[in-house]
C-alpha cells in the first residue's frame, strides 16, 4: 500500500456528498490542535522505546499532513505532491555536502551551514527592507523550545553571556525579583511576569549547560510522578486521610528507596 490510498481515503472523507459530517465541517485552525498532539504522542511512544505504538502514532501524524493537503487541494492552495516537492527540494539544498561537491569538516560546521542557508532563505522570502535575525521562529511551539530557539537565534548574532556564569548569576538574580515581588504583595501580573523571566532565564542557563530544556523538564516531571505514586502506595490509605508530615515522610522515605 502506498501514500495514494491515504489521500484517496482523505478525500472520501471529505466528499461533500457522501463524506464524513465532522471531517468535512473542519479548517486549518481546528484541526491544527490535533497535528501538535499527534507529534507530542510519536515523541512519547519514541521515550517509551514503544515501536509498535511509533508505527501507529508515525501514521497518525501522517494523516494529519495529508488532512492539511487535502484541505489546501479544495482551497486551491496547493496539492499533497507540492508538499512532497517542496521537502525534497529543501533538504537537497540544505545538504551540498552529499548532493553536491561541497565538503564539511564534521557535523559542527554542518549544522553551522544549514542556519546559514535557512537565514538566507528566511531573508529572502521577506519583502521588508529589513529583518530580524529571530524571524521564523513558530509562535505555537512549547513554551521552553521556543526561548531556547529564539536565544540560540539571538546567540549566533553575537547576543549572548560569554560562559555560563552570566545565565547563572541571571538565575540568582530572577528569583530574587521573584521573591521581592511576592514579599511586597504584588498583583498577579506582575508576579507572572517576573515567573516567565525566570523560566527564560533557566531556559538560558540549560542551554549553556547544553541541556535541552524541554527534555530534562519532561523527565524532572516524570520523576516527581513516579515518586508521588510510591508515595501514594506506600501511605497505605488514602492521601486525604494523610497527614502533610505523613506525606513528605513518605517521601523522603521513596527517594531514600531511589539511591
Amino acid at each position: 500500500m502506498n501514500i495514494d490510498e491515504l489521500i484517496k481515503v482523505m478525500a472520501t472523507l471529505r466528499d461533500p456528498e457522501r463524506g464524513c459530517p465532522w471531517d468535512r465541517e473542519q479548517t486549518f485552525a481546528t484541526i491544527a490542535p490535533y497535528t501538535l498532539e499527534e507529534a507530542y504522542e510519536v515523541a512519547d511512544a519514541i521515550a517509551r522505546a514503544d515501536m509498535a505504538e511509533l508505527r501507529d502514532e508515525l501514521g497518525d501524524l501522517l494523516f494529519q499532513v495529508v488532512f492539511h493537503a487535502q484541505m489546501a487541494r479544495e482551497a486551491g492552495h496547493f496539492e499533497f505532491d507540492d508538499v512532497v516537492r517542496a521537502i525534497v527540494d529543501k533538504m537537497v539544498r540544505r545538504h551540498p555536502h552529499v548532493f553536491a561537491d561541497v565538503q564539511v569538516a564534521d557535523a559542527a560546521e554542518q549544522t553551522q551551514r544549514w542556519e546559514a542557508q535557512k537565514a538566507a532563505e528566511r531573508a529572502a522570502k521577506t519583502q521588508q527592507e529589513s529583518h530580524s535575525a529571530l524571524d521564523g521562529v513558530a509562535v505555537a511551539l512549547p513554551a521552553l523550545v521556543r526561548a531556547e530557539k529564539i536565544q540560540k537565534r539571538a546567540a549566533r548574532a553575537g547576543f549572548d553571556w560569554p560562559d555560563i556564569q552570566g545565565p547563572l548569576a541571571k538565575v540568582r538574580e530572577e528569583i530574587d525579583e521573584v521573591a521581592a515581588e511576592l514579599q511586597a504583595g504584588a498583583g498577579q501580573e506582575t508576579v507572572a511576569a517576573e515567573i516567565g523571566d525566570l523560566l527564560f532565564a533557566a531556559v538560558n542557563l540549560a542551554r549553556h549547560a547544553k541541556v535541552d530544556a524541554e527534555t530534562a523538564l519532561r523527565n524532572a516531571t516524570l520523576k516527581f510522578e513516579h515518586r508521588f505514586r510510591a508515595v501514594e502506595a506506600g501511605l497505605g490509605k488514602p492521601l486525604a486521610e494523610a497527614t502533610l508530615n505523613e506525606m513528605d515522610a513518605q517521601w523522603e522515605a521513596v527517594k531514600r528507596g531511589e539511591g
